[in-house]
């Protein structure tokens, strides 16, 4: 994984949120083209089963965004200790109502199965999916212990594992910062 390939790992709302790095020129946006959206699907096991043999177009960009842009502000307006935007909430309700999971009863061969589907173009489905995973993690409790990374030109987010976690990634911006402590401390030594 790169420095500018999107961060995974976390809880799939917040890596979409992460899909929009800071960078020298403001904010890059890791999903602007099908074939940049498609590599994060791939990243994202959560989203195969929407996915499937599929592949995004450019009228798939859209829903994506704008379920993206809804999360991003409940997720930054909760992480201020404020209110998420009733806009935000809305739009997010509306995309999942857009593209409702049915449950499909199959026969396994013992057992009858019940696999989650959604009908309807592809863009459409991962918005539902995504707002369903938004809805998961903003009425999950754990969403209080939500962080923005430490470092001061990273804009991630991320639910901490361990109460000292400081950065989105040990290897991006924890190298970075332990990189420049060093740096600090070498440039003026102490005699």
């Amino acid at each position: 994984m790169s420095d500018t390939g999107p961060l995974t790992g976390e809880h799939l709302a917040i890596d979409l949120v992460n899909t929009r790095p800071a960078t020298e020129d403001g904010r890059a946006d890791l999903l602007d083209t099908p074939e940049r959206l498609a590599a994060w699907l791939a990243l994202e096991p959560a989203l195969q089963s929407e996915v499937g043999d599929a592949s995004p177009t450019a009228a798939d960009l859209a829903p994506v965004h704008a379920v993206r842009e809804h999360v991003d502000a409940a997720v930054h307006a909760l992480l201020h200790g404020n209110r998420p935007p009733q806009a935000a909430l809305r739009g997010l309700t509306e995309a999942e109502r857009a593209a409702p999971a049915v449950r499909e009863l199959d026969w396994d061969g013992a057992t009858v199965t019940a696999t989650p589907r959604r009908a309807g173009r592809l863009g459409v489905r991962l918005a539902a999916r995504l707002a369903e995973a938004a809805a998961d993690l903003l009425t999950d409790p754990a969403i209080a212990t939500l962080r923005k990374c430490g470092a001061d030109d990273c804009v991630a987010v991320f639910l901490p594992a361990h109460p000292r976690r400081r950065w989105c990634s040990p290897t991006r911006c924890g190298n970075r910062a332990r990189v420049a402590r060093y740096y600090q401390r070498h440039k003026n030594p102490t005699t």
